[in-house]
């Protein structure tokens, strides 16, 4: 029997996982929660063998909890569920060691088989989207852009960069310029829009 943890914000999906996953003779959900700074604790106190955990769950989010479960129980294979998939989701759900990416919009069956992969040591992910994320563009921007982009997504102007990361306004307002360029975004928002999907943030 494999243990499943479920972790999803919306109710009507999260009980809708629940009820399939239940219906396999060989799995069985032990704990459902709606936020993600419950995660690890309850992992932790039933010992899944997998957890499905939603990208957008309040409190931390499926990409902070899936890295924070694989520090703290490693044992635990990780599904992140998305509501818009992108391949740069994709490539930041395998960077936090999350054996297991799909789409909210994929069927109950697929999940349950997903679940049994990864019980088995092996990847869950849908095909498409892997190919995707494997012709994805690599993150054209250094570091101090990142930093820059990070600041801007958080809705700071650029003097609030500028007082945040010690730089001068000149110095930030050229880093916005070379981060526009090298996405092709119209302005910064979006920049970070693009930065974003391609998962460099």
């Amino acid at each position: 029997m494999i243990g499943i943890l479920i972790a999803e914000h919306l109710p009507l999906v999260r009980l809708g996982l629940v009820t399939s996953l239940d219906g396999e003779a060989d799995l069985k959900v032990v704990a459902d929660l709606d936020d993600g700074e419950d995660v690890v604790s309850a992992v932790l106190r039933h010992e899944p063998d997998a957890a499905i955990i939603g990208l957008d769950l309040p409190g931390a989010d499926g990409f902070s909890t899936a890295l924070r479960l694989h520090e703290r129980a490693p044992g635990c294979r990780v599904l992140i569920l998305s509501r818009r998939p992108t391949p740069g989701q994709v490539r930041r759900a395998f960077a936090v060691h999350a054996l297991g990416f799909m789409s909210l919009e994929t069927g109950p069956k697929e999940i349950a088989d997903g679940v049994r992969r990864m019980a088995a040591g092996h990847r869950a992910i849908d095909s498409d989207l892997a190919v995707a994320a494997l012709e994805s563009v690599e993150n054209p921007l250094t570091r101090r852009e990142l930093d820059v982009l990070r600041q801007a997504a958080q809705g700071a102007r650029s003097g609030e960069i500028a007082e945040q990361l010690f730089l001068s306004v000149g110095t930030v307002r050229n880093h916005l310029s070379r981060i526009m360029c090298k996405t092709g975004a119209r302005n910064r928002l979006d920049a970070v829009r693009i930065a974003s999907d391609a998962g460099w943030l």
